[in-house]
């Protein structure tokens, strides 16, 4: 078990592990760190094997720029705010 987040070294090396892995034909560890965007194109990756596209791969790495950089953080932030803000809505009858 993992205490306390991973350095950004670390999960450049944990993503490069796991995308290795998942385009070989493995699977997914665990408690490697990466986000669900992240996890979730990784695993779009592990369904296609054998048939590994270099789109499939982009994408992957994209999310994984996404988790870098804080964006998808950001998106799942205002995703969440939308969702609160509608059952407020729904809650109050407006």
């Amino acid at each position: 078990m993992r205490l306390g987040h991973p350095t950004r070294e670390e999960l450049i090396q944990n993503f490069e592990a796991e995308l290795a892995s998942v385009c070989s034909g493995g699977g997914l560890r665990s408690e490697t760190g990466l986000d669900m965007e992240t996890d979730e194109a990784l695993w779009t990756i592990a369904r296609a094997y054998p048939n590994v596209s270099d789109e499939l791969v982009a994408a992957a790495k994209e999310a994984f720029a996404g988790q870098l950089d804080g964006s998808n953080t950001e998106r799942h932030r205002e995703d969440l705010a939308r969702q609160i803000e509608e059952m407020r809505r729904i809650r109050d009858g407006a």
